[in-house]
């Protein structure tokens, strides 16, 4: 079985591999976009770390262009944008692939049979939320906005 903790992923603005910084927090892992009808979420995300945050909770958000090419951006372009329009502070990894043969490790786990959610990534904005030990606990489809009340629920019981 493999954790959270057994990958690598650089921030999109430089400073190495985040995961350690995630070590014994509770994990909202979200593939995010720019250009998408889903990008105001962006606003719940960032509400959501600000007000959790202190109890060990954070939203890491992992930029990718394979839905409808609606994060074409490099990565000073995305920083730059979600600044901008959503002063988002929590964590941005690079930009990468969430489905097919260039789908970045973490997310042949999070949607692997044997220890994520089987099947592929089906939007922009598709949740996992990971336990402070690192393993998947749920999946959210893309629609599902981050005040949620399943989605509360669920993270203050990992909290």
């Amino acid at each position: 079985m493999s954790t959270l903790q057994d990958f690598r992923i650089d921030g999109i603005a430089g400073g190495g591999n985040v995961i350690p910084s995630l070590d014994g927090k509770v994990v909202l892992a979200v593939n995010v976009a720019s250009r998408c009808g889903l990008t105001p979420q962006y606003a719940g995300l960032e509400k959501l770390y600000r007000e959790l945050s202190d109890q060990d909770f954070v939203v890491v958000g992992f930029p990718c262009n394979q839905f409808g090419g609606q994060e074409p951006g490099d990565e000073p372009e995305i920083v730059g944008f979600c600044q901008a329009n959503y002063a988002v502070s929590f964590p941005l990894t690079k930009k990468i692939e969430v489905n097919g043969p260039g789908r970045h490790p973490i997310y042949a786990w999070l949607t692997g049979d044997q220890d994520g959610f089987p099947g592929d990534i089906e939007w922009n904005f598709e949740k996992f939320l990971i336990d402070r030990e690192g393993r998947i606990y749920r999946r959210y489809p893309p629609a599902t906005k981050p005040d949620d009340k399943g989605l509360l629920a669920d993270i203050a019981e990992l909290l």
